[in-house]
């Protein structure tokens, strides 16, 4: 089963959960931005959590389905259609062959995911199929989508089909149908064209002066143009150490708060490097990185403080209502 590109969107990349282990030899991890939407999307159509699906950038792709398949497509601010006809977001949609999904750009939100049950016939490298850009590592040939791509699709789960089976008696002749319920707003992350973002100190926060710091929390900081996968590199109040230091390279994760010697802080993301030299101000809590990677250019970035506690309640509520929606799926369609 294939996939037909007919044209890519903006940037539409190959992701999985990411490339681990390799980060001592200087590979770096790669995976989904919004790592909610990308397991949400996987879930709605009865994949594992990790496999492998679209990211669409700002303005997405439109693709051709040669034969039918279960889709679902996720992240706030997109619109769908289906041979024209408005398609929901956030739940699963059974495609009939012959039909094309077009995605729109988006109005508020960055990024967008669509996984397809069974997910992509990608090669593995190095235990991913996750794509890096700089690299061209992953992914399909480790590039972005172009036009006329031909994406193969592994055979639907289990789960899936029994999905598809319900969803084709109820499609007819029509180009797709849907299930009647979506993802709850309770459950996912607040979304927000200009969020709020909770960090904890970072291993040199203390390092920084008290204006510094006190603008950390007070300031309101705008998402640059050289932002991208990597790191997204903000302007505001300038943000600087009590004096100058000299650090060696040191390891940095998703969501570090690095600031180099202009006072601007840099949030690393999914592309981040392994190691960095930047004294590091912050660490952006695991839960409210979705929201960070939703924040178009020019969006308005606040910080708020938040302590190990609040971090480790908001992951592990994140990561219930993850395995929640898993099960629910389960229970209603085995």
């Amino acid at each position: 089963m294939t996939i037909h590109v007919r044209k890519p969107g903006l940037l539409t990349t190959l992701q999985d959960a990411g490339r681990y282990g390799y980060q001592k030899y200087g590979v770096i991890v790669s995976g989904p931005m919004d790592s909610f939407a990308h397991q949400t999307a996987n879930l709605l159509v009865g994949n594992d959590a990790k496999e492998a699906a679209l990211e669409a950038t700002l303005i997405g792709p439109t693709l051709y389905f040669a034969a039918p398949a279960l889709i679902a497509v996720c992240g706030p601010g997109f619109t769908a259609s289906i041979d024209g006809v408005p398609a929901p977001l956030w739940r699963p949609v059974y495609v009939n062959a012959g039909a094309t999904l077009q995605l729109g750009s988006s109005r508020e939100g960055c990024r967008c995911y669509i996984a397809v049950s069974g997910g992509f016939d990608a090669p593995e490298q190095l235990g991913s199929r996750s794509t890096y850009l700089r690299a061209g590592l992953g992914g399909l040939e480790g590039r972005a989508l172009k036009e006329g791509d031909r994406l193969r699709l592994k055979d639907a789960t289990e789960l899936g089909e029994n999905i598809m089976r319900r969803l084709h008696a109820d499609a007819g002749d029509a180009a797709f149908q849907s299930v009647k319920w979506r993802v709850s707003y309770e459950m996912m992350p607040a979304y927000n064209p200009n969020p709020e973002i909770r960090v904890m100190p970072g291993a040199q926060s203390d390092l920084f002066d008290a204006a510094g710091l006190e603008a950390l929390f007070s300031a309101e900081f705008k998402v640059q143009p050289q932002s991208d996968r990597m790191g997204y590199r903000l302007a505001g109040q300038p943000l600087y150490l009590r004096e100058p230091l000299d650090m060696l390279s040191e390891p940095v994760t998703f969501g570090t708060v690095q600031v180099p010697p202009d006072g601007n802080p840099i949030v690393l993301m999914a592309d981040r490097q392994t190691t960095g030299g930047y004294p590091k101000i912050a660490q952006v809590l695991a839960a409210d990185l979705p929201l960070l990677a939703q924040a178009q250019i020019g969006s308005s970035i606040r910080f708020r403080h938040a302590d190990l506690v609040e971090a480790q309640e908001s992951y592990l509520l994140m990561e219930w209502n993850l395995r929640n929606l898993r099960k629910s799926i389960q229970m209603y369609f085995f």
